[in-house]
């Protein structure tokens, strides 16, 4: 009679990273206050704010950049790119660092911005075919610049842009957002974060109406 072989214990793909989330409960109040109302506005908890979590000087440090550059009215300043804009940047390059987290997870926010269902999956796989505006393709151009050869950012790169409409502020969004991301992308990818599964639907289909 032969002995099965024991299948190997493999780490759960959904909901979980590397290094374990700690306990809402344990976290300091600002922090818990905070993710507890994203819970409420989302009807769950984004795996990375847990994630985060772990270190909350980093975690308030991290969260702090991400609002001043994704939510700049928070911080008394105005954008030249609209909140679908700033998701597109973090999608398309997300996807060039090959972040799975940041992927799903924006581009569910994306397609929701945007209220179109296709966009997350076409920006993530080529932008230049993608369902956007010439506009927004230049934008685009600039960010993949700046996320995978920063060092040769020149001013025919910030001419393309101004020919846009965009202005020096508004390149300086584009590179902000790419790079800030870029440190998220590496360290959801080294951390083994994955998304949380209610990403992968949203935005997708209609509501229905009741």
């Amino acid at each position: 009679m032969s002995i099965p072989t024991p299948t190997p214990q493999r780490r759960p793909l959904l909901n979980t990273s590397r290094y374990p989330f700690p306990d809402l409960n344990t976290l300091p109040e600002d922090i818990r206050a905070r993710i507890l109302e994203v819970q409420e506005k989302a009807g769950f908890i984004p795996n990375v704010f847990l994630a985060f979590a772990r270190r909350p000087a980093e975690w308030r440090a991290f969260f702090a950049y991400h609002d001043a550059l994704m939510a700049p009215e928070t911080v008394g300043r105005e954008s030249g790119l609209s909140k679908g804009e700033r998701e597109m940047i973090v999608t398309a390059t997300s996807a060039a660092n090959q972040c799975l987290y940041c992927v799903v997870a924006h581009g569910a926010i994306l397609r929701i911005y945007e209220k179109k269902p296709l966009i997350a999956d076409q920006v993530a796989v080529n932008y230049r075919k993608a369902d956007i505006t010439p506009r927004q393709r230049a934008m685009l151009d600039f960010a993949m610049k700046v996320c995978l050869r920063s060092h040769e950012i020149d001013e025919a790169d910030f001419a393309a842009l101004h020919a846009h409409g965009f202005s020096d502020e508004d390149a300086w969004d584009i590179a902000a957002i790419t790079a800030f991301f870029g440190l998220s992308n590496r360290m959801a990818s080294f951390a083994g974060m994955q998304p949380n599964p209610e990403f992968y639907l949203m935005g997708r289909v209609p509501k229905s109406k009741t």
